[in-house]
């Protein structure tokens, strides 16, 4: 895919960009091929956009994104396009509850391309939509989630007062928040995640496993059992942070993009990768929980079967 055809899908599919809107690019040093790119296309449409470029060291950390609240807030829309997500930062909240809208675009790829050259990013949002909605409906009756795999994981997250969402691209209505992580999603209770995870996927930001990880959760909180590589590199990431918050879950996501490989290129794409779920740790305050954390990465699972209370919505790894 040409990179100005990932940019024609954000901008008038997900977006719907309007004559006279202001549009925000938030990006950092290393993508500047993209903003390019969306500087092209602004020329061409009615649109006003106005590019940010930022420190990708600082994003993650978040300073540098509270910085921006006020500029976010004058915006019609903003799209996230770092490195590193910022989709859970406190100005995106502040913006958003002000009726801007918010794409979470984060454009990570370890292999050199550009995640608007990936073809995953063309995915049918109706289709996901269609899909996400089957399992949005008994997710908002549940109070739990139970989910095992053949590898065996046996995890239970509790959702109860929790309200799920669901990521689709689409970011045409004001006030919403979406991502480019096509995924139902919902911020269990903290302190409340139990049982095992058997994590045969991706390590987020740092790439897939090569040897699943034996991984326990207690009340809420990861503990590695295993001290091969994946695991050792799955510590110093988590330990990088310097926040111990980062060791808490903060989100279960199941994902729904079929067009999505859990392959270690681009974050986005593994955990998006439908017959998947991850879970993601730190901050979810604007996934609708109550943790503040200095960052969020996720981690991803192959083929669950799931269950909502008593009812199953997934069976290993396809929608029931």
């Amino acid at each position: 895919m040409y990179i100005e055809t990932g940019v024609s899908i954000i901008m008038n599919r997900w977006l719907e960009v309007d004559r006279d809107e202001l549009i925000l690019f938030v990006t950092d040093e290393t993508h500047t091929r993209e903003a390019d790119a969306v500087d092209r296309w602004a020329r061409s449409s009615d649109a006003v956009v106005k590019t940010i470029i930022l420190d990708a060291d600082d994003v993650q950390e978040g300073t540098v994104i509270q910085d921006l609240e006020e500029q976010f807030c004058r915006a019609n829309a903003i799209i996230g396009a770092t490195d590193n997500s910022f989709i859970t930062a406190p100005a995106v909240k502040t913006a958003t509850s002000k009726g801007v809208r918010f794409l979470s675009l984060p454009l990570s790829c370890s292999d050199g391309t550009s995640l608007l050259e990936n073809d995953f990013i063309a995915m049918d949002c109706r289709w996901a939509a269609k899909m996400g909605k089957k399992l949005l409906k008994n997710l908002r009756k549940a109070k739990s989630v139970h989910i095992t795999t053949e590898l065996g994981t046996d995890i239970t997250f509790r959702i109860e007062g929790r309200k799920p969402g669901l990521y689709n691209g689409m970011t045409n209505k004001a006030g919403q928040v979406s991502s480019s992580s096509f995924e139902v999603y919902v911020a269990p209770i903290e302190n409340a995640t139990e049982g095992t995870l058997i994590l045969d996927g991706s390590l987020g930001y740092i790439g897939t496993v090569e040897k699943p990880i034996h991984i326990e959760f207690h009340d809420g909180r990861l503990h590695i059992l295993d001290d091969h590589y994946d695991a050792v590199r799955l510590k110093e990431y988590i330990e990088s942070f310097g926040d111990d918050t980062m060791w808490i879950n903060g989100e279960l996501g199941i994902g729904l993009n079929a067009l999505s490989k859990c392959r270690g290129v681009s974050y986005i794409e593994d955990e998006s990768t439908y017959g998947t779920f991850h879970i993601g740790m730190g901050r979810n305050i604007t996934l609708g929980g109550q943790q503040q954390a200095a960052g969020h990465f996720d981690i991803v699972t192959h083929r669950p079967t799931i269950w909502a209370d008593d009812i199953c919505i997934m069976r290993d790894g396809i929608i029931v």
